[in-house]
């Protein structure tokens, strides 16, 4: 797509832009490593030796035909709020290290938030068997991989973790607001849902005599659509790919694949909506004779971030002039990954027509500046109640 870019884990993209950053990490005063898993990160000391980490962190991978903003921003972010400290001769109490993780999207390899899981301490070692769609494994592509568990990070020695990142959706615009805070991240569940049918010559099989897993694939993606409307809630579901097989122009085809994304905010709404959708597939089938098969690929519980965070964050927003706003993520950032390291907190910063994971990616930059200010209040005021 004209104009846009993409950024895979292990690239010579990545390796460039990790470079970039790694410059001006030391620019802004940190030391600079790379943990087992091409993880760069950047340590800012504390006055107090031994203190736990705050960690400030998002990723540096994109999408296919990416825009410019989404996780870059929140890494750089971290880095001049480093830097405004570092300019003015500041130590928290406790030390800041800000993370660039490498693989939250899964747009290299099969599985997203490698990086964060192993820095978690998620990862489980067999999903690093994996291999882009080149056949390069994640061995080939990270010769030291025999270190990826060992980014795993102390959770005594980790105090919270903080992210921006731009909204990716359109409340905050809506509501004419520049940052919000983040509430937590909705749960999320995923199936490949596999339809099969009988093949056969598109000029020769009487329709009476078909059975057509396309047309009984296209009767289920527009169930899942009523369903998800009929709830009346924030419960979204999306069809976002689907294969025909075998593909011809003149044949009818025998298979068809598709995936299905289920998220709330709520787990027993999400639930719920899910296991309608599914019942709902299973009678489509039925009635046209056709084998159905749901497998489930992803299943992501809700992600709550700490409400002691929250109210620190919502403070730094008023000190910084702008109205409280709180709201909930419907996309899955490194966050909901770090949670089960350590309290996490987000703020989001307002898109431009809520566009993302696109060339047409924007974010003003008045609206950084005013993410910037409140980071660095949310900062202070996690230092001013730190106790050692």
């Amino acid at each position: 797509m004209e104009g846009g870019l993409f950024r895979g884990y292990l690239t010579p993209a990545y390796a460039a832009s990790q470079e970039a950053l790694a410059g001006w990490m030391e620019s802004a005063g940190m030391t600079v490593r790379r943990d087992g898993a091409a993880n760069l990160i950047g340590r800012y000391e504390g006055r107090l030796a031994k203190a736990p980490a705050l960690v400030i962190g998002s990723h540096l991978d994109s999408v296919r035909d990416a825009g410019f903003y989404d996780g870059p921003l929140g890494v750089m972010l971290g880095i001049e709020a480093v830097a405004v400290l570092h300019e003015q001769g500041r130590r928290l109490p406790f030390p800041i290290e800000v993370y660039a993780f490498g693989d939250e999207e899964g747009s290299r390899f099969p599985a997203a938030m490698l990086t964060s899981r192993a820095v978690a301490g998620t990862l489980d070692a067999a999903a690093l068997d994996v291999a882009d769609a080149e056949g390069i494994t994640l061995a080939q592509a990270l010769p030291c991989m025999a270190d990826y568990l060992d980014a795993r990070r102390d959770p005594a020695a980790t105090l919270a973790y903080l992210e921006a990142h731009i909204e990716q959706g359109p409340v905050l615009e809506a509501d004419g607001l520049a940052v919000g805070t983040v509430t937590g991240i909705a749960a999320q569940l995923r199936y490949a849902v596999t339809v099969k049918g009988m093949a056969g010559h598109a000029g020769t099989t009487a329709m009476r005599l078909r059975r057509d897993p396309l047309a009984g694939a296209a009767a289920m993606i527009l169930a899942v659509e009523q369903l998800a409307c009929g709830d009346n809630s924030d419960v979204v579901a999306t069809v976002g790919t689907i294969e025909a097989l075998p593909g011809a122009v003149n044949v009818i085809p025998g298979e068809v694949r598709f995936t299905i994304d289920v998220r709330s905010g709520s787990e027993t709404r999400r639930n719920g909506v899910a296991e309608a959708i599914l019942a709902r597939l299973r009678e489509i089938a039925e009635a046209r004779a056709l084998e159905l098969d749901t497998a489930l690929i992803h299943d992501l519980a809700a992600s709550p971030c700490a409400p002691a965070l929250m109210d620190l964050m919502d403070e730094a927003l008023v000190a910084a002039g702008q109205p409280v706003r709180r709201l909930v993520s419907g996309a899955g950032h490194d966050a909901m990954v770090m949670a089960s390291l350590c309290p996490t907190a987000m703020l989001f910063i307002r898109c431009t027509g809520g566009v993302s994971h696109n060339p047409a990616e924007h974010v003003e930059p008045a609206d950084v500046e005013i993410a910037l200010q409140v980071m660095l209040g949310f900062i202070d005021r996690l230092g001013e109640n730190f106790a050692a």
